[in-house]
């Protein structure tokens, strides 16, 4: 079993967030060798004003 968590900027559609878990999960599967049904892939949508780097949120950048 894997779990992998993605952190990302909030504001991708839906069909763009299953694009991404499609290309990971064919990712560990060729890579790794991971059987699909046991991958857990979490997305986490943050909000820019929730995200820093550097001393500056990234809603100010």
């Amino acid at each position: 079993m894997a779990v992998i968590l993605i952190n990302m900027w909030e504001g991708r559609t839906e069909d763009q967030k299953r694009k991404i878990v499609k290309a990971v999960t064919d990712a560990m599967v060729e890579s790794a060798g991971v059987n699909p049904e046991g991958l857990t892939i979490i997305i986490h949508d943050i909000p820019k004003d929730s995200w820093a780097r550097a001393g500056i949120l990234a809603s100010d950048r």
